[in-house]
């Protein structure tokens, strides 16, 4: 087997005891959606096109056709994004942005490889202080992150990559769970 499907068949195999947490996020999130609450996403280059990717799978479809729901990639407003990093410096970026568009029980989902990107942990943390769930995809614990935010999903993976596919992963069966309560 290929080096690097055999690094993703370890780290599927170590992710696969979370899919109970994985249909229990599915759950509540559907549960926020259908209410008409909102899924606010954050994550740095690899992880803000996984980021990007969910968010566009919930406006527009995963699998049904069934309404859009309110789903937002907060590195996605390039002109909020550069502002926000002229004005009040890079690690504001997400927070800002948590804070004019979180609600009481909305989710906030954080995607970094890492577990240390400073803009994603300052996001959390707001997220946390404004009423927000706050659930985080991570590379190898413990890591700030997934110590931060309510819940963790972290992957035990050296490789970035490895750590990108198995998130990308954990989204759409994130997906799944909620099309499939939602239906």
């Amino acid at each position: 087997m290929h080096p690097h499907l055999a690094r993703l068949r370890t780290a599927l195999t170590a992710v696969d005891p979370d899919t109970p947490k994985i249909y229990a996020w599915g759950c509540k999130l559907a549960g926020v959606l259908i209410e008409g609450g909102r899924l606010l996403v954050c994550g740095n280059g690899g992880s803000a096109a996984e980021a990007q990717h969910l968010t566009a799978e919930l406006v527009g479809r995963y699998r049904a056709d069934r309404r859009p729901y309110a789903a937002i990639p907060l590195h996605g407003d390039t002109s909020a994004i550069t502002a926000i990093g002229n004005d009040f410096g890079p690690d504001e970026v997400f927070a800002r942005q948590v804070h004019a568009h979180g609600r009481p029980g909305d989710v906030l989902m954080c995607l970094s490889t890492s577990g240390t990107s400073r803009n994603v942990l300052a996001a959390a943390d707001t997220a946390r202080g404004c009423g927000l769930t706050t659930w985080a995809l991570t590379g190898p614990a413990p890591n700030p992150l997934a110590e931060l935010c309510d819940e963790a999903i972290a992957v035990p993976a050296s490789d970035t990559a490895t750590v990108q596919e198995v998130h990308l992963t954990v989204i759409h069966m994130l997906c799944d769970v909620i099309e499939k309560a939602c239906a």
